[in-house]
């Protein structure tokens, strides 16, 4: 994968694959197998559903520019508002960096990584929120356990299954194991940098200067 590719500015490796109802950008060492593991899934009485898979650079950038500029809430540990006005640059960028990932630098990039759930168990009028308890205690409990027997079966895994200090628990997240480290190893932290020095994103002098800090904490810092 060339650099453009590994940051999202570039789709050329992906292909268009039919999850369900929908096509989604995935790299084409992947798409047999999530589609088996919707299959044994449906097998096992579960609509597994993408709610979030590839996302290109723009639109990691637009997330990530609206926290910096105030337009978004940026949350705590706990997830509730933090007042960024009480932040210092530096501080608010790590707060984002626990619930999003820095554009160039999101696994949403490389088409291996997707955020799913049982849509045949999400309360009719609700909307799913993608929060740690849905998945523990809530409506997506039943699915998030058979994932955690299962999931491996099909070459995927939960790169953030732990909180290490870096991103959050996101049990919603499942990456391609053997595609995603491939990705993960070309994404070193010259290369992000390259991509990242002429990016639109605000407060990116502060962020190139704590770039290493920021791969082993948030990019390079997964649940193995």
């Amino acid at each position: 994968m060339t650099p453009l590719q590994l940051t999202g500015q570039e789709t050329s490796h992906l292909t268009q694959t039919l999850v369900g109802q929908k096509n989604f950008l995935v790299h084409p060492c992947v798409g047999q197998d999530l589609l088996d593991l919707k299959e044994s899934a449906a097998q096992a009485g579960f609509n597994l559903n993408i709610a979030s898979g590839f996302r290109d650079f723009d639109r990691q950038a637009t997330i990530w520019n609206n926290k910096m500029s105030g337009k978004t809430d940026i949350l705590d540990n706990e997830s509730q508002v933090l007042d960024a006005n009480l932040l210092s640059e530096s501080d608010k960028i790590m707060a984002i960096l626990r619930w999003s990932a820095l554009p160039g630098a999101s696994r949403h990039h490389w088409g291996t990584d997707f955020d799913i759930f049982d849509r045949d168990s999400l309360p009719v009028g609700e909307t799913l929120r993608l929060e740690p308890w849905e998945y523990l205690t809530g409506h997506q409990k039943a699915f998030y356990q058979w994932l955690k027997d299962h999931l491996a079966e099909h070459g995927f895994f939960f790169p953030y299954a732990n909180d290490l200090g870096g991103v959050a628990f996101e049990p919603w997240h499942i990456s391609h194991r053997q595609t995603a480290e491939r990705c993960l190893q070309k994404l070193d932290i010259s290369t992000l940098a390259e991509q990242l020095t002429a990016a639109p994103i605000l407060g990116k002098q502060t962020v190139l200067a704590q770039l290493e800090t920021i791969y082993n904490q948030f990019i390079s810092n997964i649940s193995r």
